[in-house]
């Protein structure tokens, strides 16, 4: 997914029947021209389906293509990786809580007249960002786009002289993000809830961002419950290899995006999804936050289910990856070797890691020289379209019902504010949609 949409409302009297978000630039192929490719490939090509989340497609591609040669990266290289991710949860939720979606909460256009009002949160975003960049910049060998990850590991890994610097820095960051949290917990949400199962990785005793177990949270319908249930609902769990036999990829008319079902059903990923699956997990510290913030307690199965309220919950997730960066750095010493040998073997493999934006899914094939006859990524966005579609017709209805005669503009700005809630991969997602309006 890339590019601009549009968003195509139908009203019947006063009800709004349907919402269908088109993706209309053209497919990249990126799962096309993966075919016929070395097996050391996908880590540098995947990286640039997304600048802002290039780790993850890389840290996915590369637990995938391990999987299938039966390598398994552990000890201070798994460490550095779970660093390396740390530092893009960082910079990409910092990104969209400052400069993406907090104008929307404060009544400005955007980040740049959002500054002149309220230039000290801005600042502190930037510096928040700017740490997660130097740790992307020091693992990966740039910030955008890093060129240092390899099956395996590393290309070159950091010495501890290299690494300690950044100690003093994450501790600020850390401060900064704590601030950050009471600084977003103040702003007014709108009431809304999310009745889709929720879909995230779990990895029992610690936050899954890198690896984990894709699991299923139970939508609250199936317990009778309202969308803005608070109530943890049951989980299942299902290994990653049986991802494709339960996350279904479609494809609808006017979209170039597929699209995802869970079961034959609408599921969401993404903060939410995390929060209410491994909260528990999250460190002391970030648990404090977010019951400061008024989420509660997520080791008493508190499950927040408001769309809007997903720019806390990545503000707490800002400071467990804070957290958990500065616990690498100051544990880390330098590994014996940059990597391990990864040699090419015939099979599948798969793998998944947690996106910013949610769970980020890759297979690949290879034939016995390491080629790759097949490929498949499914990104969260792509897995959330239909419960944005579902989310914005509710919240569009929900404004109709309050405007019987609305203004289409004020209209607009809702729903890009609806979609914002989950940081789609849409590269002017800031200020990018097209509106139309059939009334019937």
């Amino acid at each position: 997914m890339e590019g601009e949409g549009e968003l195509r409302l139908r009203v019947d009297g006063a009800r709004i029947t349907e919402a269908r978000l088109r993706i209309y630039e053209p497919p990249r192929f990126f799962e096309a021209f993966l075919r016929g490719r070395a097996h050391t490939e996908p880590p540098d090509i995947t990286a640039r389906v997304c600048g802002i989340c290039p780790v993850a497609y890389q840290m996915s591609s590369c637990q995938a293509i391990e999987d299938v040669c039966g390598v398994a990266v552990t000890g201070q290289l798994a460490a550095l990786r779970r660093l390396l991710y740390c530092g893009e949860w960082i910079e990409s939720q910092t990104l969209h809580i400052h400069l993406l979606h907090a104008p929307d909460f404060l009544g400005h256009s955007g980040a740049i007249e959002m500054a002149r009002h309220h230039r000290p949160h801005v600042e502190r975003g930037l510096r928040i960002k700017q740490a997660g960049n130097a740790i992307v910049e020091l693992l990966g060998g740039r910030a955008i786009h890093p060129i240092n990850v390899k099956l395996g590991g590393f290309h070159r890994v950091p010495t501890r002289t290299e690494l300690g610097p950044l100690a003093e820095r994450l501790r600020r960051a850390r401060e900064d993000a704590w601030h950050t949290v009471e600084w977003v917990a103040g702003f007014d949400f709108p009431d809304a809830g999310a009745d889709e199962e929720f879909l995230a990785l779990a990895q029992p005793g610690t936050y899954a961002m890198d690896s984990g177990i894709p699991t299923a949270m139970a939508a609250p319908s199936s317990a009778g419950l309202s969308p803005e249930s608070s109530r943890a609902l049951p989980t299942r769990a299902f290994p990653v290899r049986d991802f494709e036999r339960h996350v279904a990829e479609y494809q609808v008319p006017g979209s170039t995006a597929l699209y995802s079902s869970l079961d034959g059903k609408r599921h969401l990923t993404g903060p939410l999804a995390r929060y209410a699956i491994s909260g528990r997990w999250l460190s002391t510290v970030a648990r404090e936050a977010a019951h400061a913030a008024g989420l509660g307690d997520p080791r008493h199965g508190t499950v927040c289910r408001n769309p809007f309220r997903s720019i806390l919950v990545r503000a707490v997730e800002v400071v467990h990856a804070l957290e958990e960066a500065l616990r690498l750095v100051t544990d880390y010493s330098a590994p014996a070797v940059p990597s391990l040998p990864v040699p090419p073997r015939a099979g599948t493999g798969y793998g998944a890691t947690e996106a910013p934006r949610g769970l980020l899914y890759h297979r690949y094939v290879l034939d016995a020289q390491g080629t790759i006859t097949d490929a498949a990524l499914i990104p969260p966005t792509a897995q959330n379209q239909s419960a944005i579609e579902e989310h914005l017709r509710h919240v569009a209805q929900s404004f109709l019902d309050r405007h019987p005669d609305p203004d289409d503009e004020q209209l607009r700005l809702l729903c890009e504010r609806a979609i914002r809630n989950h940081d789609p991969c849409i590269s002017c997602s800031a200020h990018f949609l097209d509106l139309t309006v059939e009334r019937h």
